[in-house]
């Protein structure tokens, strides 16, 4: 680290978006060190304005804010299509914002989890968060099958913390044509590992399978190419990386090449329908073409301002190429901070993969000794982050309101603590 945090700060070019967040204030009344934004992003100053936007549309207009506007309710979730496409590598076409997360992964399992005889298999990370592993558990009893008999959990190698790609893409191949879907985490939420996506879609589809992701932890953290990777479906959150807020909406992406699939089996609703028609009020479901047409109900438009104002700064910020490589700065310096306690592995480890290509700005420290103590140590210095049982802290430095200077306020109280 020959560079100081001032002079990294001053040369930054993303340095001024940090204003654009309300910081919380720490212990002494001064911001904190936020490093929770893989849990809950900050609020973005623009959205308290966003919304009072919308409620003002409904106190001037009522129901006819759906159609009278800047922004028009009717179409307000078509509005986003641009930059969530380019936020996640996908056409405009290929998404859309609705729901959330979870309500999603349903949707979208309904439609790429179609077991048969012989092809009932699920392929999915061990230790994935546990909405997911809910989600596949009910969704095999949907088909009247036994989840222990359906749920292949891929687990790290004895003695290693992350999965290897090519285990995955072993157990891909072993498990076969008796594989329906894939459904693993973009980034898993409890290692910061980031899996190679690209790698497991086209190990997936050489045995026949679906392959999604649930990016809750990758969005808007690492550069995607979902069109590109060939991905057949995905879902995230908003309200980590994308600063959306608590609850917030959810993002789609479905493949192109599903858009004129009316004869996929999905859960249909009226906002799905074929918009040139929707308001016949007629029986016979025809889906809009992409993913619009796993809409179920009008847009949320209270948390899609929330959105639409958040994705306005990552756009202004240069996108997902500009916040990576500020990103990986910020975590490559955590890092050296931590390594250089210089303390063994049997007593606090990063589990986080060191290579940058396997991980977003997540790091994951395992604390085999005084770990809670450690961690509201942290809290008591101002630094605010993660516990997750049974003894791992996370630290994720946002590039979007990070600081060089938080990053070294961290090594800073570690070193405090230890020494």
């Amino acid at each position: 680290m020959n560079d100081t945090a001032a002079t990294l700060d001053a040369t930054d070019p993303l340095a001024s978006f940090r204003q654009e967040f309300h910081l919380p204030p720490g212990p002494d009344g001064q911001p904190c060190a936020y490093f929770c934004g893989n849990s809950l992003g900050l609020l973005p100053r623009a959205a308290r304005a966003a919304v009072e936007r919308e409620f003002a549309s409904w106190e001037e207009r009522g129901v006819e804010g759906h159609f009278l506007g800047a922004s028009p309710w009717m179409h307000y979730h078509s509005t986003l299509a641009e930059a969530t496409a380019r936020l996640v590598g996908a056409r405009p076409l290929e998404v859309v914002v609705m729901n959330n997360l979870t309500v999603n992964l349903h949707l979208l399992l309904v439609s790429f989890y179609r077991p048969t005889a012989t092809r009932y298999k699920v392929l999915m990370e061990g230790g994935a968060f546990p909405s997911d592993q809910y989600a596949l558990e009910s969704q095999a009893r949907l088909h009247g099958l036994n989840p222990d008999d359906v749920i292949v959990e891929l687990v790290p190698r004895p003695g290693e913390h992350t999965l290897r790609t090519a285990d995955i893409e072993t157990k891909i191949a072993e498990l076969g044509d008796s594989l329906a879907t894939v459904i693993i985490g973009g980034v898993n939420y409890y290692t910061g590992q980031a899996f190679d996506m690209a790698a497991i879609t086209k190990a997936g589809h050489a045995v026949g399978a679906f392959v999604g992701f649930d990016l809750a932890h990758a969005a808007g953290n690492l550069e995607l190419h979902l069109h590109d990777w060939d991905v057949d479906f995905a879902c995230w959150c908003t309200y980590k990386y994308l600063n959306s807020g608590p609850g917030g909406t959810s993002g789609v992406f479905v493949h192109e090449r599903f858009a004129e699939r009316p004869d996929l089996v999905r859960l249909a609703g009226w906002w799905g329908h074929d918009a040139s028609e929707r308001f016949k009020m007629k029986k016979g479901f025809r889906p809009m073409p992409g993913a619009a047409g796993w809409q179920l109900s009008n847009a949320q438009i209270f948390p899609m301002a929330i959105h639409a104002a958040s994705l306005d700064i990552v756009e202004r910020a240069g996108g997902m190429p500009a916040l990576r490589r500020k990103s990986e700065q910020l975590t490559a310096r955590l890092e050296s901070h931590i390594r250089a306690l210089n303390l063994p592995a049997a007593k606090l480890e990063i589990i986080t993969p060191t290579d940058p290509a396997q991980r977003g700005c997540q790091l994951s420290v395992l604390v085999h000794e005084r770990g809670r103590e450690l961690f509201d140590f942290l809290a008591d210095q101002g630094v605010i982050a993660d516990w997750r049982e049974p003894n791992v802290i996370r630290l994720a430095p946002v590039p979007l309101y990070n600081s060089f200077a938080d990053v070294d306020r961290v090594g800073e109280a570690l070193t405090r603590f230890f020494s």
